[in-house]
């Protein structure tokens, strides 16, 4: 997929460009970083844990039938420290799984199966320490229990969902870029590369237009596994920069600076949970819009609820309505917010923020939203399939660059008829 950034030659803090009458024009420009994580992270890792806890409840329940009425009720919270991973967090439901064959297979398929990548999951300690979920919570959100019939929202919260015209994809280029770079690594299978790692990228942005001109920085951080290693390490920097920018062709130039291990060093030994500890819901900027400006966090952890936690399907509501705002064309970038009552289906209230970019005015286009999508927990878990464990298995790796159902452009046609 290509990216249409201007074609700029660098000039120190201003960029020089020819226009069609041969004149050179000149502009300051600003810089916006994203940075993003491997699934080899340790907060990944646990969010991987957790996740696959509850793909695995999931499909279990659904050998029994699964439905909306009796659907699972969970909230896992994974700690990894060295050697060791804790499961806890609340759960209901009607079917057994083995948490500790969840744990050990979610860590070996990552590829720590050795000490020399800093985690062997042969051989972690794994601490099941899940409880029943309270009755108090669950007759709010059980459809059978809750005083109005209905699914009720598993907790309050405030949940953002964005969309720029940025990229295909509708999200900031930082954010697109820097996970580009990280699936780069992932699948290089190069094993010089270990699990672990973590990058940044930056754009050079127009300070008048606001629009993307060229990549600037590239930053990936990757631990090594000296096993496989051969000859100079001098060697690494080049095989990594040849990953990376092979993986950003279309936006990196000459001038384009790439940093690898600044501190000089990232021995796998010392890595993961050997060398820090991983918790869910730890890297919630890095999967939501990469810490763009403008696109705001709310709520909390998202791959460890089942979806009647609406930190779970309104995030993804949220960004399906603002993304849908945007292929619209009514506006060029979108932010909305939905607030949420434990034990309450509607939402709490609905703003919208187009950024002085809407077509229609704001206010407007809260009402629009309010009448048109379902923003319910029901409504969110029916349209985008958030009971199916496939699901779960998928969103740790990334929330929106897939063929998830919440990116799906298909309301566009009745917000342009409301717009009118």
């Amino acid at each position: 997929m290509s990216y249409s950034i201007e074609p700029v030659l660098w000039r120190g803090f201003f960029f020089e460009c020819e226009n069609p009458h041969k004149k050179t024009v000149r502009r300051l420009f600003m810089q916006i970083s994203s940075e993003s994580v491997k699934v080899g992270h340790p907060d990944l890792v646990a969010d991987i844990i957790a996740a696959n806890v509850i793909a695995a409840i999931l499909d279990e329940e659904k050998k029994q039938k699964l439905t909306l009425a009796n659907m699972p009720h969970c909230g896992i919270e994974v700690f990894l420290g060295k050697g060791i991973c804790i499961v806890g967090g609340e759960v209901r439901t009607r079917v057994y799984v083995d948490i500790d064959k969840v744990a050990r297979d979610s860590v070996i398929e990552l590829g720590y199966n050795h000490a020399a990548v800093g985690l062997n999951g042969h051989l972690m300690g794994v601490l099941n320490a899940i409880i029943p979920q309270s009755p108090d919570i669950n007759q709010g959100t059980s459809c059978l229990l809750n005083k109005d019939r209905e699914i009720g929202a598993g907790d309050q919260g405030i949940m953002y969902g964005f969309a720029c015209d940025e990229t295909p994809e509708m999200l900031p280029l930082p954010y697109v870029m820097v996970n580009k770079l990280m699936r780069a690594f992932e699948y290089c299978q190069d094993p010089i590369f270990a699990p672990d790692g973590k990058g940044q990228v930056s754009i050079d942005y127009d300070a008048k237009t606001g629009k993307p001109l060229r990549v600037a920085k590239v930053l990936m951080s990757n631990s090594i596994d000296y096993r496989f290693v051969k000859g100079s390490r001098l060697k690494i920097r080049d095989r990594a920069k040849k990953i990376a920018f092979d993986a950003l062709d279309d936006c990196v130039d000459k001038k384009t600076e790439f940093l690898f291990n600044p501190t000089g060093e990232w021995n796998a030994i010392n890595s993961c949970s050997a060398a820090d500890s991983g918790v869910t819901g730890r890297k919630l900027v890095v999967q939501f819009y990469g810490g763009f400006p403008g696109a705001q966090l709310g709520g909390g952890a998202v791959v460890n609820k089942t979806p009647e936690k609406v930190d779970c399907s309104a995030a993804f509501g949220a960004r399906h309505v603002a993304k849908n705002i945007v292929a619209a064309g009514l506006a060029s970038k979108c932010s909305v917010q939905l607030a949420y009552a434990i034990g309450i289906a509607d939402p709490f209230s609905i703003y919208v923020n187009t950024f002085g970019t809407g077509k229609v005015p704001d206010e407007k286009l809260g009402k629009i939203i309010a009448k048109n999508f379902d923003l319910t927990p029901e409504g969110m878990i029916e349209k985008f399939d958030l009971l199916s464990g496939n699901i779960y298995r998928k969103i740790p790796r990334t929330f929106f660059m897939d063929d998830y159902r919440w990116e799906k452009t298909d309301m566009v046609k009745v917000l342009l008829k409301e717009a009118k």
